[in-house]
């Protein structure tokens, strides 16, 4: 789910580094031939932490809303259910937020392979947290160590995974979709899991199965990450120590604002959505114009900028709508779906699943279907529109079952299946244009773009389902849907000069 690169529950920039082709600390093997299905060692370690780590983030969000607004009768902490799912969105937006304080630490303080392993480690104490501390303490303790840790790994994996490559390596394609199918097959069973423990034991079993989930992951990389490249822990932009009071106090004052604001009922859950959406675009306003102002980019480079910012616009509205799985359909199968099979009720979070499922099965077809279309493939404006339009039509596809008691859970797999292919028309593409389109000169800020378009789309899922209700979700999904295919119709309508604009990207 929600990637632009090789399809996958996973936002991470793919930073391209020459390493061994072998995958060994030291280069070559000269006979030595352990792979990982015909790739690098090295791979099973990440693809295994990545699988677990998607394991615990999805089996936990698969039912953090409901445990936000179910009765305490019920197990749940009885939040108003509106303010459960503005959280839900506001969280799932900031672990992009937190992507970019990931990669900083990454590139300027202690290395990829160390981020990831403290990331790890803060995702497994957040999940812990939320398994034994009650109440909004632990709500509160775990999604801020799960929030902070997600960014940090989702910043540093893919860049390990990069750098068991040559840039030219013929391997590099291939290993990435093998790490990508275990982010996959993390995110189907985890929702599986979580949410059967959960209905049948509660939701502190659900949450404890996310840690386990984590910790075996973790063990592992542990236990193997000795197979990493040396350049693993190499610090490519190393912070001057004359530097570390200053931005030391810059993160304290910091820290210190957001208690205030917090304490001070400024910042509140009610309006937590609302917040992020807010910092993610001031955020990326102020990133656009350091890059079109800046004097270090030539013409070429600020027209190739300029024609992200549509692209921009419409992952922004493609992730509105997607990351609602998250939020407004685990309230529609709560209430309105027909979980019942044979006299079993289906756990609510397991549609959840249907998205990676269908992930794991149509990533192949669409490969195979632009590969056999070579060149008379569609450019990447037009496959952006084909996304945007998609994910609007699964969103129109609710409007028909608004008047039906309850409504057939095949219904909502066929609503799946049309959204998951409009991912699979940006995920592949959409991170990977950024790296293409980024300044010689500002590659880290193209990327830092990219996780605020999908931060931004994400805390946007959670501010539109305060609108939601079940008594006007026919307006609901029909004004939502509508509006994300009016985006899409712009976009193809423009395709042909952003196309221009990127001077020879495609």
């Amino acid at each position: 789910m929600n990637a632009t690169q090789p399809p996958g529950r996973t936002d991470a920039a793919q930073t391209t580094a020459s390493a061994p082709t072998d995958g060994s600390p030291d280069g070559p093997s000269h006979g030595r031939t352990r792979t990982f299905f015909g790739q690098p060692w090295p791979l099973m370690n990440l693809f295994s932490l990545e699988m677990w780590e998607r394991f615990s983030y999805y089996g936990m969000q698969g039912i953090l809303a409901i445990y936000m607004y179910f009765a305490m009768t019920k197990g749940g902490l009885g939040i108003d259910q509106g303010v459960a799912t503005s959280v839900v969105g506001a969280y799932g937006g900031a672990v992009y937020v937190f992507c970019i304080l990931g990669a900083l630490v990454s590139d300027r303080l202690i290395g990829p392979q160390r981020t990831l392993f403290l990331s790890a480690v803060l995702i497994m104490i957040g999940h812990i947290s939320l398994a034994v501390l009650p109440g909004v303490s632990g709500l509160v303790a775990g999604l801020l160590c799960v929030a902070i840790g997600s960014g940090g790994l989702k910043a540093t994996a893919a860049t390990l995974v990069g750098s068991l490559y040559a840039i030219d390596d013929p391997k590099r394609d291939a290993g990435f979709s093998i790490y990508y199918m275990g982010v996959n097959i993390g995110g189907l069973i985890g929702p599986l899991v979580a949410g059967l423990l959960q209905q049948s034991i509660g939701f502190h079993a659900g949450f404890a199965a996310a840690a386990i989930g984590m910790a075996i992951g973790l063990v592992w990389y542990i236990v193997t990450r000795g197979s990493l490249p040396k350049n693993a822990n190499h610090v490519p932009d190393p912070l001057p120590r004359k530097q570390y009071a200053l931005w030391a106090v810059i993160a304290v004052v910091a820290v210190l604002l957001v208690v205030v604001l917090v304490l001070s009922g400024v910042i509140n859950p009610t309006n937590l959505a609302n917040v992020m959406v807010g910092i993610s675009a001031v955020a990326a306003i102020v990133i656009f114009a350091i890059l079109l102002t800046s004097k270090k980019i030539t013409v070429t480079e600020r027209s190739r900028v300029i024609a992200f910012i549509p692209m921009f616009i419409g992952t922004t509205a493609f992730f509105a709508l997607f990351q609602q799985q998250f939020t407004v359909l685990v309230v529609y199968a709560d209430e309105r779906l027909n979980r019942s099979i044979l006299g079993w009720i289906m756990p609510i979070s397991w549609p959840q699943s249907f998205n990676p499922f269908f992930i794991l099965v149509l990533a192949p077809v669409f490969a195979a279907l632009w590969t056999k279309l070579g060149r008379r493939q569609p450019g990447t404006p037009v496959k952006f529109a084909m996304g945007i339009l998609l994910v609007g039509l699964a969103f129109l596809l609710f409007v028909p079952m608004a008047p039906v008691a309850s409504v057939p859970v095949l219904w909502v797999v066929l609503i799946m299946f049309v959204a998951t292919c409009g991912e699979l028309s940006i995920s592949p593409v959409g991170l990977s244009l950024a790296t293409r389109l980024a300044p010689t000169a500002f590659p880290v800020m193209m990327m830092a773009l990219y996780n605020l378009a999908v931060a931004l789309g994400t805390a946007l899922s959670g501010s539109l389902s305060t609108f939601y209700s079940v008594d006007h979700e026919a307006a609901y999904f029909g004004i939502t849907g509508l509006v994300t295919v009016a985006v899409g119709i712009v976009m193809l309508l423009i395709a042909k000069p952003v196309t221009k604009g990127m001077a020879g990207v495609h």
